[in-house]
């Protein structure tokens, strides 16, 4: 919820701007708020996530999948997410967040987001979506790639994010998850 406002702002923003294909880069220009930053000054890890959806919706807003994702009665869940910080933004600094699609398998769609100053990588995330379906249920690659005209077997995940994928998975909910620390 506390980034209620700038979702909002940036979801009318987002459709006043060209549109780009799915597999191009959104990038959307954002700045550090007062709000974005923890007691050391700099922004808070978990704000790095939250402005990730961000990205993530102006990507499909601006391929004109948002719409039929609602008329659908789909939406995106994140599965999977890690991240790697290399430098801190503070208060008021300027950058930019891209978002891309680096792949799909047979059940997920995986991104890569960077937020980006001056043309310099300062933090970069591998994320795993699925989708589902507000009826219930998983969105399969067939229903996604059918609703969206992809051709989701045309890009594959590059091998690394494969194998991480499914290193950090977790079992299925119909499965038991104990939590056993060794």
């Amino acid at each position: 919820m506390h980034l209620i406002f700038r979702t909002l702002i940036h979801m009318i923003r987002s459709r006043r701007k060209p549109s780009l294909g799915i597999h191009d880069v959104g990038r959307m220009t954002l700045r550090v708020v007062a709000t974005d930053l923890d007691v050391l000054g700099h922004m808070n890890n978990g704000v790095y996530f939250s402005l990730m959806d961000l990205g993530r919706m102006d990507l499909m807003i601006r391929a004109g999948l948002w719409k039929k994702f609602i008329q659908k009665g789909y939406y995106p869940v994140m599965a999977n997410e890690t991240a790697t910080f290399r430098k801190s933004l503070t208060h008021g600094t300027k950058f930019v967040l891209e978002t891309r699609i680096v792949g799909y398998d047979d059940r997920a769609v995986y991104g890569e987001q960077r937020f980006v100053v001056n043309g310099e990588i300062y933090m970069s995330a591998m994320t795993r979506a699925r989708f589902l379906k507000k009826s219930g249920g998983t969105v399969s690659l067939a229903e996604l790639a059918e609703l969206t005209g992809v051709d989701t077997s045309a890009l594959t995940p590059p091998a690394w994010v494969a194998e991480w994928a499914k290193n950090v998975q977790l079992p299925t909910t119909r499965e038991a998850a104990p939590s056993e620390w060794a």
